[in-house]
């Protein structure tokens, strides 16, 4: 069997880890197993950056974090443009020409609709879902998730002792745009005072009413906000109205502006600490190796099946897939009822509403 693998979008940890558990059984499935490592992601199939990779250059990748494949984005909004139908061409015609029985895509929401898209052309497509955003509908979870959760998890942990040190309030940054999974599992996890996400608009005398509250207690404050946070005035706005205005005042975030009112109302020192991309990198957790060496063996089993055109999902503790044309385009939110929610209003978190 040819098998061709690529990297899309953002990197995240596991990438190397699910490639290994995919090969690793696929090639024990098919001694004659030929592999086609695509360089840099659909931007690869499109330029023809592509070459036969030896199964031996995935030993010992399993704990790597990045991608040894390399990533890059490409836009699927300019895919479906007329400009873009050339790049598809390109792409369906470069499958071909490496004989290719099978695509892997490693990818998340973006990566997951072109995959979408190839497999309607008629190619033969597995998707393996990865994002620290853990946004992808149908399955529990994604690979690279749980081991940003650690980072920005222990980040709040060390924040912490500063916050403490010093008795400041501190607003972290954790990324997610649109949804708030990473915020909230690192944040309760990280045991935030406050946690404010996208789903949740937040009422900013709220937010400082509880800061001080939490200040007069044990003087100091945590917040993990997520980098999408919005107040429920933006809530009412369109995306693009709402970053004109945020674009008017000389923000990129909301994390400054909350932190200078908490800082204006209680006159408390708050700072405002952005882990960033620190959040994509390194090695992955032993839980993300453990469900990449999963997903990478069911991966292997839909292709001797072949079972094509679906993506892999988590569904409690069972691997399983879906079909793409199911999960493409659609996005897993946070719901205000999730019982992750809950649990933190349990013990005392708040969301600003």
């Amino acid at each position: 069997m040819n098998v061709g693998i690529l990297t899309s979008g953002g990197d995240c940890a596991g990438l190397n880890a699910i490639m290994h558990g995919f090969v690793k059984t696929m090639s024990a499935i098919d001694p004659k197993l030929e592999i086609y490592g695509v360089k840099n992601g659909y931007t690869g199939l499109i330029n023809r950056e592509y070459r036969k990779v030896k199964c031996e250059e995935f030993d010992g990748i399993l704990n790597l974090g990045g991608t040894i494949l390399g990533t890059s984005r490409q836009p699927y909004k300019k895919l479906i443009l007329p400009e873009g139908q050339e790049k598809v061409a390109l792409m369906k015609e470069n499958y071909r020409k490496m004989a290719l029985d099978c695509l892997l895509v490693l990818g998340g929401q973006g990566t997951h609709k072109t995959a979408g898209l190839l497999s309607k052309e008629g190619l033969n497509i597995i998707g393996l879902p990865k994002t620290i955003d853990n946004d992808i509908y149908g399955t529990d979870f994604t690979f690279g998730f749980h081991s940003a959760v650690n980072i920005a998890a222990e980040c709040l942990d060390r924040i912490r002792t500063t916050a403490a040190s010093h008795g400041r309030t501190f607003l972290v940054e954790i990324m997610g745009n649109r949804v708030g999974w990473l915020t909230l599992y690192s944040g309760i996890a990280g045991d935030a005072d406050i946690i404010l996400i996208p789903e949740i608009p937040y009422d900013i005398e709220k937010v400082i009413k509880q800061a001080q509250k939490v200040n007069e207690k044990k003087g100091y404050c945590i917040i993990a906000a997520a980098e999408g946070a919005l107040n429920t005035e933006e809530a009412q706005m369109s995306k693009r109205e709402r970053y004109g205005k945020r674009e008017e005042r000389g923000e990129v975030t909301a994390s400054n502006r909350i932190a200078a009112a908490i800082s204006k109302s209680l006159n408390v020192e708050t700072r405002v600490m952005v882990p960033g991309y620190t959040q994509r990198g390194g090695n992955p957790s032993a839980y993300d190796r453990i469900i990449c060496t999963q997903m990478g063996a069911y991966a292997a089993k839909l292709a001797k099946a072949k079972k094509f055109g679906v993506s892999v999902a988590m569904n409690g503790l069972k691997i399983t897939h879906n079909n793409l044309s199911d999960i493409a385009g659609a996005t897993k939110f946070v719901t205000k009822d999730s019982e992750l929610v809950l649990a933190a209003r349990d013990v005392g978190i708040t969301f600003g509403d």
